[in-house]
């Protein structure tokens, strides 16, 4: 856990794998993340595998919040957006859906499907009942992202959305067959509800699903520091074009993050502040810190024939 209020930047799909992003990065400069790398050391390095439930910037994340993440599949997200600090289960379930194709079905990201809030409390409303003879209450947060309260969630692994996105959701779904038997209820209800109807004639996708994600109870609370929390922040600018394999598009998300976020950092760096970067692969995260005087020459003598493609190559 990380105790005090550096700014941190997560920066999840910051490497990913195959020879199309590779071929992408190459002509990919990221200067200031080269030279805020120089300044730095490894903090910290989390390794996993790249098909474990929770991807590593969700694990990374944990671990700056002060969450439990000693389970693969039980890091209590929704416990801790809930604020519930119990021994009740808690996950996320979000409205989505799954594109079905011959041999599998595909879940298709919830933040194209242009849900409106109107339309998501009608289908929570809808679904109530048959998640309640499950002994699990539904709560609205969000229109693709609502919070699920049972004790079934307490030592339930689940897949975290950004493992599944464009994938075969069987690989990912949750072995309980309480779970399994709400996701056969929830497609037979949702194929005939007339916000599906409404929606194809807009020829807008249907909502046909749901997934669980974020489950787990959280027992002790999360760190109270909120000044600290609010100096940790997770760029999204990657993900979207990483899980759509659109690798034009992602080189230059990296460009415009290494002219953003990135150089602000290395400005604050630069006066003398302390600042962590962590970057994330589909496996593994490295967590970076400025680099203390009397280590900075040491490391900048290390990192300096190295470009930033070398850093992410090994994550």
């Amino acid at each position: 856990m990380f105790t005090d209020a550096a700014p941190h930047l997560i920066g999840p799909f910051a490497s990913c794998s195959g020879d199309d992003w590779l071929q992408a990065m190459s002509s990919t400069p990221l200067r200031n993340l080269g030279q805020l790398l120089r300044g730095m050391k490894v903090l910290d390095t989390d390794v996993g595998q790249a098909d474990s439930l929770s991807p590593p910037h969700e694990r990374v994340l944990a671990k700056a919040l002060g969450l439990p993440a000693s389970a693969d599949g039980l890091i209590p997200w929704a416990a801790y957006e809930a604020h519930a600090n119990c021994h009740e289960g808690w996950a996320v379930i979000t409205p989505c859906h799954w594109a079905m194709g011959r041999e599998h079905a595909t879940l298709t990201d919830p933040a194209t499907l242009e849900l409106n809030d109107t339309d998501s409390r009608a289908l929570l409303a809808a679904m109530q009942p048959y998640f309640a003879t499950e002994g699990i209450t539904l709560q609205y947060l969000q229109a693709t992202r609502w919070l699920a309260r049972g004790d079934v969630f307490a030592s339930l692994p689940t897949a975290s959305l950004d493992r599944v996105l464009g994938r075969n959701v069987d690989r990912w779904l949750p072995s309980l067959k309480q779970i399994k038997l709400l996701q056969n209820e929830m497609q037979m209800l949702l194929y005939t509800h007339p916000i599906n109807d409404e929606r194809a004639s807009h020829r807008q996708r249907s909502i046909n699903s749901f997934w669980v994600s974020g489950s787990g109870a959280l027992i002790e609370p999360a760190r109270a520091d909120t000044h600290v929390n609010a100096h940790v922040h997770t760029s999204r600018a990657l993900a979207q074009a990483a899980l759509a394999n659109d690798w034009a598009a992602y080189a230059q998300a990296w460009t415009e993050l290494d002219a953003s976020d990135i150089a602000q950092l290395l400005i604050q760096q630069n006066s003398g502040n302390t600042v962590r970067i962590s970057l994330c692969g589909e496996s593994q995260g490295m967590t970076f810190e400025t680099a203390q005087n009397g280590l900075l020459t040491k490391i900048r003598h290390a990192l300096r024939p190295q470009p930033a493609i070398h850093v992410l190559q090994q994550l």
